[in-house]
C-alpha cells in the first residue's frame, strides 16, 4: 500500500460524534479505512456522513472518562471488527476558570480524559500491535496550547502539553516496533467549544487578525492532517506535533 490510501485499514476514533472527531472519522473512511467511531453520544450523523462519502463505519458507545471503560471499548472493537491499525485519540474536554479559583475536580476531569485515557488507550493499542507483529499509527489531538499558555485553562493547557510530550516519548519507545506516534495541534476551529469566542466581536476579530490565512479552521482542515499521518505517505514521520493553525504560530 502506498500514498494516501487507507484501504483495508481499521481506525478507532474517539469523540467522533461531532466537530473535529466527526470530520476525522469521515475523512479516514473516505480514504478507505473502516472507522469505528467511539463516544458517549449517538454516532448516527457520523455514520450517515461516512456512508454518504462511500465509506464504511461502525459505532461503539463508551464513556471515555475512565481508563477501564476506554480499555474495554478498545477490546470490544478488536473483538468485533478485528485488529485496529490506527488509533485517533480525539476525545477531550475543557474547563475554564481563573487559576486562583480552579478546582481539583475540574483539574482531574480534564487530565483524566485528555491525557490519562490517551496514554492508556495508546498502550492498549501498542500492546495489541506488538503482540500481532504488526505496524500501526497513533495520532493524538493536541492544541495550540501545547505550545502556548492560554488563559483560564490551566488543566487543558497542562493536558495538551502532555499530549505533545507523549508523541515524543512513545515514538522513542515504539517506532522501532513499527508504531508511529504523532500529534496534530489544531488552531482556532469552528466548533461548539469556540461559539462564545466567535460570538464576541472584539475577541473574534483579534483572533482573525493573528491568523495569516485570515479565517477560522473548519473541522475538515484538521482531518486532512490526521489522514496524512495515518497513511503510508507518513510512514517515516513520527514523534512530531503538527500545528494546523492557519499560520498562527508563525506570527
Amino acid at each position: 500500500m502506498t500514498g494516501f490510501s487507507l484501504t483495508g485499514m481499521r481506525a478507532f476514533v474517539t469523540g467522533a460524534n461531532t466537530g473535529i472527531g466527526q470530520a476525522i472519522a469521515v475523512d479516514l473512511a473516505r480514504h478507505g479505512a473502516h472507522v469505528i467511531a467511539v463516544g458517549r453520544s449517538s454516532m448516527d450523523d457520523t455514520l450517515a456522513q461516512i456512508r454518504a462519502a462511500g465509506g464504511k463505519g461502525d459505532a461503539l458507545r463508551a464513556d471515555l472518562a475512565t481508563v477501564p471503560a476506554a480499555q474495554d471499548a478498545f477490546a470490544q472493537a478488536e473483538n468485533e471488527f478485528g485488529l485496529i491499525d490506527t488509533l485517533v485519540n480525539n476525545a477531550g474536554i475543557i474547563r475554564r476558570e481563573d487559576s486562583l479559583e480552579f478546582s481539583e475536580a475540574d483539574w482531574d476531569a480534564v487530565m483524566d480524559i485528555n491525557l490519562k485515557v490517551v496514554f492508556f488507550l495508546s498502550q492498549a493499542f501498542a500492546k495489541s500491535r506488538v503482540a500481532a507483529g504488526k505496524d500501526g499509527s497513533i495520532i493524538n489531538i493536541a492544541s495550540l496550547l501545547s505550545f502556548q499558555g492560554g488563559i483560564r485553562v490551566p488543566s487543558y493547557t497542562a493536558s495538551k502539553s502532555g499530549v505533545a510530550g507523549l508523541a515524543k516519548t512513545l515514538s522513542n519507545e515504539w517506532s522501532a516496533q513499527g508504531i508511529t506516534v504523532n500529534a496534530v495541534a489544531p488552531g482556532y476551529v469552528v466548533s461548539n467549544n469556540t461559539t462564545d469566542l466567535r460570538n464576541d466581536p472584539e475577541r473574534n476579530q483579534a483572533i482573525l487578525d493573528r491568523i495569516p490565512l485570515g479565517r477560522w479552521a473548519e473541522p475538515q482542515d484538521i482531518a486532512g492532517a490526521v489522514t496524512f499521518l495515518a497513511s503510508p505517505a507518513a510512514r517515516y514521520v513520527t514523534g512530531i506535533t503538527l500545528p494546523v493553525d492557519g499560520g498562527w504560530l508563525g506570527r
